[in-house]
């Protein structure tokens, strides 16, 4: 099977930071938010990853080639006109059975026996207390007979996740050429769930499966939990950090050449490579490569690469390149 990831969005409930680098890039426990979701997939038969990409695509282009050996196709994006246009794009790659993934979420599934006679495709689905925050499934005889967007009534609590896998990919390319011929769109958009939609109405048999670890990377709040809940899985790491008169305290990710000098970090803390930290005290906040931090207390911050910060600070929220005092 191949793998389409469309991610030609700004991010702009992320910025500052999506201003300088794409969403996907964006580093938690050590890692970009891309790599943490391919190295989960490393262990599928993927004969191609192929990358929608728009703003600052080049970035991901590069980040892949240097750091992945697997066969990549790249994408771009121009018109910000939809995940359904996005998948568009790329048609004339999509000749085999296919996932669809959207790399703003760490996920955790069952990712086997995705080919299956039984169904023409599958969607993962996680349950939630308050689906008129998300796209949700209806089911009708385990299969999926709606997809509603935010519905104002609680007619199921089985959000999309933005995980799917299609089986039958001639059917999806027909529908969704279907879609684009027929501009069904919403506010310019053309959005996956009505190419779905459509197959489903054309006799489509498309089954849920569920994703029991669904962490949202969209936001700057949502990022700092996520944060945690990897941290506590990986443990971290401090082994190449010079680490004087201090204490850290786990779980923490220090980067390859950071200096930590009499201060105390942590919990839930990541410091970039080649940042230096002095009588500071650190918490629950991501720090980026290159950066200075010296007389602070920080705690629930994102902090961008090569900041220099000094003071008190709760919920700091600033991108790359930037002096705070």
């Amino acid at each position: 099977m191949k793998v389409v990831f469309p991610m030609a969005g700004v991010g702009k409930r992320l910025r500052p930071h999506t201003l300088t680098r794409p969403k996907p890039l964006i580093s938690l426990a050590g890692r970009p938010i891309l790599a943490h979701i391919l190295d989960y997939m490393a262990g599928l038969d993927v004969e191609e990853y192929v990358f929608i990409v728009g703003y600052l695509g080049g970035q991901i282009e590069e980040f892949v080639k240097t750091n992945y050996r697997f066969k990549s196709t790249f994408i771009e994006q121009r018109e910000p006109l939809g995940q359904a246009h996005a998948l568009h794009l790329a048609r004339a790659v999509i000749d085999q059975s296919f996932m669809i993934v959207f790399a703003d979420t760490i996920f955790e599934a069952d990712l086997s026996g995705l080919a299956s006679p039984e169904r023409d495709g599958l969607i993962y689905v996680h349950q939630v207390e308050d689906p008129s925050r998300f796209g949700v499934v209806t089911l009708k005889n385990g299969l999926v007979e709606r997809f509603v967007e935010k519905p104002k009534n609680p007619i199921s609590n089985l959000a999309i996740t933005g995980i799917y896998h299609i089986a039958d990919w001639r059917q999806f390319l027909t529908a969704n050429r279907e879609l684009i011929d027929r501009s069904i769109n919403v506010g310019e958009e053309y959005w996956l769930a009505e190419t779905l939609q459509l197959m489903v109405d054309a006799g489509s048999r498309i089954r849920v499966r569920d994703m029991p670890v669904w962490a949202d990377c969209g936001t700057a709040g949502s990022i700092l939990e996520t944060h945690r809940y990897l941290l506590s899985r990986c443990g971290g790491s401090t082994e190449r950090a010079l680490i004087e008169d201090s204490t850290i305290v786990s779980p923490c990710f220090i980067g390859p050449g950071a200096k930590i000098v009499r201060s105390v970090i942590g919990p839930n803390v990541t410091v970039g490579a080649d940042t230096e930290i002095q009588d500071t005290v650190l918490s629950d906040s991501i720090i980026g490569s290159g950066a200075n931090v010296r007389e602070a207390v920080v705690a629930g911050s994102l902090v961008g690469d090569r900041v220099s910060l000094t003071g008190n600070f709760s919920g700091l929220n600033v991108g790359d390149d930037s002096v705070v005092r």
